[in-house]
């Protein structure tokens, strides 16, 4: 009989050992999604230049523009902001044209420039025009760094997500907790600013590609601005 109870004993202590662990109490979370939109100012612009001249020849009319616009290229090489590589040569075009009995021949080229102080675009307008540029296009402003700007973006977009959550958790009787996975959204975007006027002529009144170097007494006036910057962000906190 002693040996019976023994043995009972045994079996139950060894099955109370088996018996799996009470699973613990599922973590109270909340997640939430935020999208912000920031203002990022322009660090960077962008301006389109170029020279068209007319000859009696094609090879004279080439021979022109390129040595005009070797002059315009040194001239918006020397303004702060300009650097190596900052300045791409374009199409380069002749066409031939009647007046009359005459023959002429009118070659073209433009170049690019990225410039990186972008108040300073009024001032590289000036001396490319004063160096022989016939033609002008922008300035167009934007933010260089786009990975710095958006990172700015998703920031904004994270506090206004843990904003949402702290509500959130408020309705619930809670306390908002640390933040247990973050995803990054997909509707990221930055609009560059955009100035309808800048498709008109920068200096003087003439039609664009017939301005001369008196057209720009002083520099014209240029405002930077700033670009808008998007970005979307989910989050999922813990409850306190």
């Amino acid at each position: 009989m002693r040996r019976r109870s023994l043995a009972i004993t045994l079996i139950t202590a060894l099955a109370l050992t088996v018996l799996p662990a009470a699973a613990p109490a599922a973590e109270r979370t909340v997640s939430v999604e935020a999208t912000a939109t920031i203002r990022v100012p322009n660090d960077s612009a962008s301006v389109g230049l170029s020279v068209s001249l007319e000859r009696s020849t094609r090879g004279g009319a080439l021979r022109a523009v390129s040595a005009q616009l070797r002059g315009v290229i040194a001239a918006v090489g020397s303004i702060p902001g300009v650097g190596a590589g900052d300045v791409r040569t374009g199409r380069i075009s002749i066409d031939k044209r009647t007046r009359g009995r005459k023959t002429l021949f009118r070659a073209s080229e433009g170049v690019g420039v990225t410039l990186h102080e972008p108040a300073r675009a009024g001032d590289l307008v000036s001396a490319a025009i004063a160096a022989g540029a016939t033609g002008v296009r922008g300035p167009t402003y934007f933010v260089g760094d786009t990975e710095a700007a958006y990172a700015k973006g998703l920031a904004a977009a994270f506090e206004k997500a843990k904003v949402k959550a702290a509500a959130l958790a408020a309705q619930a009787g809670a306390a908002l907790g640390p933040a247990l996975t973050i995803s990054e959204g997909g509707n990221a975007e930055i609009i560059p600013f955009e100035d309808k006027a800048a498709a008109a002529p920068v200096c003087g009144t003439g039609a664009v590609g017939k301005l001369a170097a008196g057209d720009c007494a002083s520099s014209p006036p240029t405002k930077p601005g700033a670009s808008s910057v998007t970005a979307t962000v989910g989050v999922v906190f813990s409850l306190l």
